[in-house]
């Protein structure tokens, strides 16, 4: 299984991420949890401790790797540099693991422009690339709004692009927004999964609001996600309400995939 999880910012990916990695992992699956929001939090959902969290360096920001793998110093511009570089032995050496969860966190190219030719970003796609296409293990990656990144080859290869919103418009406009860049780079299994939900009233009006999308379920408001993060534990470990929430969804995800 191979999935993306996206949607505006504040609306629960990171939550979302979280947990479907636990569950599979609970399940006795290996799993790469990947980081691939420019505000990365995803160790602190998973339950790693903040000192754990801080000494994580993002691929992006090794600059010797990225020059051995590419050809030229981290930074280049106007040169000519490996745009296939070597990348499958990067999961290993480079992830933290926790739970039975490796975590990957890919960093952002600091350039202007999402799809930035440059060393960075050529070993950043094939390393995406690599995890979605050539890797067994479960691969669930935390991304921001644009999907664009994931390159055409490796975008149709993803199992399923999960939007999350919450019940306002804002996010609703995103979730459009994130279909008509997945549809142009020929992706068809957009899902949706509503967030932050109170009550019938508010998950009705994420279904009707969004008819274009299948809903997967929804992660209710729930106190406990607030809790664990103030108390820097993973949700999955305060919750069993949020568990269940979650577990729906993958078993609905699962039932889908299987009838395609």
């Amino acid at each position: 299984m191979k999935l993306a999880i996206t949607g505006k910012g504040g609306v629960g990916k990171t939550t979302l991420t979280s947990l479907i990695a636990w569950i599979y992992s609970n399940k006795g699956k290996k799993v790469i949890a990947i980081d691939a929001n420019p505000d990365a939090n995803l160790a602190a959902a998973l339950g790693f401790s903040s000192e754990e969290s801080q000494n994580i360096k993002p691929i992006a920001e090794l600059r010797e790797l990225i020059e051995e793998r590419t050809g030229v110093k981290s930074g280049s511009m106007g040169t000519f540099f490996k745009l296939n570089p070597k990348v499958d032995d990067i999961p290993e050496r480079y992830s933290i693991q926790k739970n039975g969860i490796k975590l990957l966190v890919m960093g952002t190219v600091k350039r202007g422009g999402g799809g930035c030719l440059c060393p960075e970003g050529a070993l950043l796609k094939s390393l995406l690339s690599h995890l979605v296409l050539s890797r067994s293990e479960v691969v669930v990656m935390d991304m921001d709004a644009g999907v664009e990144n994931l390159g055409r080859g490796t975008a149709k290869a993803v199992d399923a692009f999960i939007v999350v919103v919450e019940p306002g418009q804002r996010s609703f406009q995103t979730a459009r927004a994130i279909q008509h860049l997945a549809m142009d780079l020929g992706v068809q299994k957009c899902y949706v999964v509503g967030s932050k939900t109170h009550d019938d009233g508010e998950r009705r009006f994420i279904t009707d609001s969004l008819p274009d999308f299948e809903v997967l379920g929804f992660i209710n408001y729930h106190p406990e996600i607030a809790e664990a993060d103030r108390l820097g534990k993973s949700v999955f470990e305060t919750s069993r309400e949020v568990v269940k929430d979650a577990s729906d969804i993958v078993e609905k995800l699962e039932e889908i995939i299987a009838r395609k």
